[in-house]
């Protein structure tokens, strides 16, 4: 089963988000998917640092 998830609207540069769109098309991958990946990796580093 999936996890429930929440849209919500986030505003970024432009720049970032046609770098992120460079990286996901490198990987093969949805630009938001890997956003994703991208915030559950760094919230898990700051959690462990606390």
């Amino acid at each position: 089963m999936k996890p429930s998830t929440k849209t919500i609207s986030l505003r970024l540069p432009e720049s970032m988000l046609n770098e992120l769109k460079l990286l996901a098309n490198k990987r093969d991958a949805p630009y938001q998917s890997l956003l994703k990946i991208f915030l559950a990796e760094r919230i898990k580093k700051e959690l462990r640092s606390t």
